[in-house]
């Protein structure tokens, strides 16, 4: 048996894993990631990342590597498919960039190689055991004694199942299908490029859809398909060429020929939420801790940002900076975030019509989507930048994210490339923690306010400049 020894063990290399692998390394934290599969899969799976996740990654300086593997730039969001619009929202990137999961792993995975870790392929983590000082986690004949464990390893997280954790929710009815199929020619009425959420989906009879995206190769399109009001027998059988076919010949026509399906998945429609995030020395986040319907293309984005709320205070918990009840704040925040948008995709899933009645109320929904309010509070919600972290303090600014305003040669998320609190400041400062970056700006995102705490994540943590609560 090999034995290592870490401070955190990461157990996925999906994008959360490997999300909060680059900003623990960020941090100076030793952290071992662990991989079931001997090789990345290479799999687009999911497609998109939303604006707030593009300003993410954007605070680490990130954004590029993905900008660079991106297929499309998309102008909308959707809402039960219904286009709503990031306009209103004070963010520079007020678009979807239309990736690869596949893509965003290798980009995630490329920068942790520079910051000297490796993720260890084909160890399967088969069992933990924690203690008052720390975890040791077993994968196969490899041995990790750490100080923290993470289950990133998702929807049917080994982590989680350990911990005899409650993951309730609701049991769907359908499934859906999401597969890459390269057809010989476009099907009649295809998009051949992705700029908009508009008619990307339709109906063939109630309950059902299917949806075509263009994946930026000549006749490479994401095929969605599936009925919501019924499901096969087994959810994890696999999704064969012929019933691929079938779908494409109702909806196009059986002269549409296909190339190749080069992978076909099939999943359901639950929404599911973990009891807790935290137990003793093991966290949850991605998928590990929440599932849904892909409604509105937010799951990926929720693990990432899961990441980058645990990542800092996983690491100041290590380094002793941590106030008292700091890493519980990864699941009051992080949680309720998950809860927001089960209720969402809920909400979304409601909004595909089964009856005559259900059609008459979406009809009435889409009529009120034509309302500026109503598209801005729905993007909000989508997109991740409406979120706002729960504080004492009652300025608007406060737990809310800083916008990415002009600053000198660039702008204020470049301030946030080394993962630290940032004291933004119209007036001269001396830092008031070591681990504080001061910077006199010309003025503030909120006029009335002259100096704010930023979290290491892009939150206000507080407007009066004060570190109390957030660092020792």
């Amino acid at each position: 048996m090999d034995n290592l020894t870490a401070e955190v063990v990461v157990a996925g290399a999906g994008p959360t894993g490997l999300m909060l692998a680059n900003e623990l390394a960020l941090a100076g934290v030793d952290v071992v990631v662990l991989e079931r599969l001997p090789v990345r899969t290479g799999l687009s799976k999911a497609l998109n990342l939303q604006p707030r996740t593009a300003e993410v990654l954007d605070l680490r300086g990130l954004l590029g590597r993905a900008e660079q593997r991106s297929f499309a730039t998309v102008a909308d969001g959707h809402f039960a498919v219904i286009p709503v619009s990031y306009t209103g929202w004070d963010t520079r990137h007020p678009y979807q960039l239309g990736i690869p999961q596949a893509q965003v792993e290798a980009a995630l995975e490329e920068r942790l190689a520079e910051q000297g870790v490796k993720v260890l392929r084909g160890h399967e983590l088969t069992g933990f055991e924690q203690d008052a000082d720390g975890v040791t986690v077993t994968a196969g004949d490899l041995r990790v004694r750490a100080a923290y464990l993470v289950g990133c390893d998702g929807g049917r997280s080994a982590v989680r199942k350990a911990l005899n954790l409650a993951f309730d929710g609701t049991e769907g009815r359908g499934y859906g299908v999401s597969a890459d199929v390269l057809f010989r020619t476009a099907p009649p009425g295809a998009p051949t490029e992705w700029r908009s959420m508009s008619n990307m989906v339709t109906s063939l009879k109630p309950g059902t859809f299917v949806g075509l995206i263009p994946l930026g190769e000549p006749n490479l399109y994401r095929l969605s398909y599936g009925d919501r009001l019924s499901r096969p027998a087994d959810l994890r059988a696999t999704v064969t060429d012929e019933e691929v076919r079938a779908v494409v010949h109702e909806r196009f026509g059986g002269e549409v020929a296909i190339e190749e399906i080069r992978w076909a998945s099939r999943f359901s429609d639950d929404s599911r939420l973990a009891a807790k995030y935290r137990v003793g020395r093991v966290l949850l986040a991605g998928d590990a801790a929440h599932i849904h319907f892909p409604a509105g293309g937010q799951g990926l984005n929720l693990g990432v940002q899961d990441a980058m709320n645990l990542g800092w205070k996983l690491a100041a918990e290590l380094r002793g900076r941590a106030p008292s009840g700091l890493l519980d704040t990864y699941e009051s925040e992080r949680r309720t975030v998950a809860a927001g948008v089960l209720q969402n995709v809920g909400a979304q899933n409601a909004l595909i019509p089964v009856t005559p009645d259900q059609l008459a109320l979406r009809t009435l929904f889409r009529d009120l989507t034509a309302l500026p309010e109503v598209q801005h509070h729905l993007s909000g919600l989508v997109s991740g930048l409406a979120i706002r972290y729960a504080q004492e303090d009652a300025h608007a600014a406060a737990g809310a994210r800083l916008p990415d305003f002009p600053l000198g040669n660039g702008f204020a998320s470049d301030l946030f490339h080394s993962g630290k609190f940032v004291l933004l400041t119209t007036t001269q400062a001396a830092p008031p923690h070591p681990e504080v970056i001061v910077v006199e700006v010309p003025a503030l995102p909120w006029p009335d306010l002259t100096t704010v705490l930023v979290r290491p994540d892009g939150y206000v943590a507080s407007t009066t400049g004060s570190v109390a609560g957030w660092l020792v």
